[in-house]
């Protein structure tokens, strides 16, 4: 008979529906951003391409916030059936957090997000850019929040522990601004960033070629070029900063990315290898003598370490965690090379006319979600055997009376429907993008039509540096 594990069920569960949930509203972060200065480009310049730009982007930026939002729903009901020792323990830190993200971020947001994709034409110049505007501030103000609760629960600080085992509050600052929350946030905000500078520049490339919508695609793949040549240098060392503070208050965890069983100094940074937690080694290295303690420590001699410096039941997986870290610096340094050639090519005059960079730039649209997901499996699975870091183990929090079968049954319900809803809701961005660009004329009715109040001849109009009348909203 199968032995159906609660607890495996239950974390395989949510990993799952997180897993789904996380790739949207990192995507939107960055999409609304972009947005942001396409429409900003386009009341600067009266530049038709950014206006169809905009118009596109729009549409695919509906779908996936529609989509996130319906993913993240679900993870709220799991902490209430699967995981109700956890919530009741930390609820007093962990609720209001959720709680300010909904009343600061999720209402501002859905405020203003119906003049974002049904206000073009409707209300003035100004208040669209200003909706598009307060959405992207809106996606910043939710990733705080929600970085800030997952950071609390990687390095809590500013609570008491009741005589109930519960937590409470002391100190607001310390849980909000806890020690892995500033690297934390700025790390996933570049993260996102860089996600969607990828989708946008291989849409681009895609379109280039195929020798389609040729000039938007090099304002596309440009605006990309110039996003990964400047932000992907700065996420390695944001990365940098952030696994330095990860050694600081969870050493374990990065001896398991590192994949070092033994104490040591000069130790060796190893680009591959298979950990064998049984025999508590690493087997089939490839190995770069002293970098890692370089890396680590700043210092070739420093010590670093090992995992066995922990009990057993103290380390988390250190095969996830060792592979997992790997693919996200991969492709990390993936896109800080081609963020740095294109820019050369761009310099140079030649960049959207080179085939094998369009084929590169096409390659590496996916990266960024993989990357996504490869640094939450570190950050997560690096947690273990803890749901609230050397407070509160994961066995314990889970709900007493949850069942094996249950919870086996509910996963393969979510995986049947996720599989069918957003594989509807992805199959759909793909025929946008297959579709193409729409033509710059607009039917009397299209909420572009008159954007300015006074028609498309408003936008040469500001082109000339003349600013036309804005009507009222």
């Amino acid at each position: 008979m199968i032995d159906l594990d609660p607890i495996l069920l239950a974390r395989i569960q949510f990993a799952f529906t997180i897993s789904f949930h996380i790739v949207f509203p990192a995507f939107t972060i960055g999409l609304a951003s972009f947005l942001a200065v396409v429409e900003w480009r386009w009341l600067a310049t009266g530049d038709e391409r950014f206006r169809k730009l905009y118009k596109f982007w729009v549409k695919i930026f509906a779908v996936a916030f529609g989509m996130g939002v319906v993913s993240g729903v679900v993870m709220s009901y799991q902490f209430g059936t699967n995981w109700s020792v956890f919530s009741d323990k930390v609820g007093n830190v962990i609720g209001p957090l959720l709680g300010y993200e909904v009343l600061t971020a999720f209402f501002l947001e859905a405020s203003f997000l119906g003049i974002m994709l049904f206000g073009w034409g409707r209300v003035s110049a100004r208040m669209h850019f200003a909706s598009t505007c307060i959405v992207a501030i809106g996606t910043l103000i939710s990733a705080f929040w929600i970085l800030s609760a997952n950071s609390w629960m990687q390095t809590p600080q500013g609570f008491e522990i009741g005589p109930d085992g519960r937590l409470f509050p002391t100190d607001w600052l310390e849980i909000i601004f806890n020690p892995s929350f500033p690297y934390r946030f700025a790390h996933m905000v570049t993260a996102a960033y860089l996600t969607t500078a990828f989708v946008v520049g291989g849409v681009g490339a895609f379109y280039l070629w195929h020798k389609r919508h040729e000039s938007e695609a090099r304002v596309m793949l440009g605006m990309a070029v110039i996003m990964a040549a400047l932000v992907a240098p700065l996420q390695v060392f944001l990365g940098d900063q952030h696994g330095l503070n990860t050694l600081e208050h969870q050493p374990a965890k990065v001896a398991a990315m590192e994949g070092h069983y033994e104490t040591g100094r000069g130790v060796p940074l190893l680009l591959f290898g298979w950990p064998d937690e049984e025999a508590e080694e690493m087997r089939y290295t490839v190995e770069i003598p002293g970098l890692a303690s370089l890396i680590l420590t700043h210092d070739w001699d420093g010590e670093v370490k090992g995992l066995k410096d922990w009990p057993r039941d103290e380390r988390p997986p250190v095969a996830w965690v060792f592979w997992s870290f790997r693919v996200m610096v991969g492709i990390g340094f993936l896109m800080v090379g081609i963020g740095l050639v294109s820019a050369l090519y761009y310099y140079r005059g030649k960049l959207f006319e080179t085939r094998w960079l369009q084929l590169w730039w096409m390659a590496m649209m996916p990266s960024g979600f993989i990357a996504l997901l490869a640094g939450w499996f570190v950050t997560e699975i690096g947690r273990q055997p803890y749901v609230a870091y050397g407070i509160i183990k994961t066995a314990d929090g889970v709900s007493p009376a949850i069942l094996g079968p249950q919870v086996a049954w509910s996963l393969l319900a979510f995986i049947i429907m996720y599989t069918l809803v957003f594989g509807a809701g992805s199959f759909y961005i793909l025929k946008l993008i297959g579709k193409g660009i729409p033509p710059g004329e607009d039917s009397a009715q299209d909420e572009g039509s008159d954007y300015y109040g006074h028609g498309l001849e408003a936008a040469p109009m500001r082109a000339a540096g003349r600013k036309p009348e804005a009507p009222h909203v």
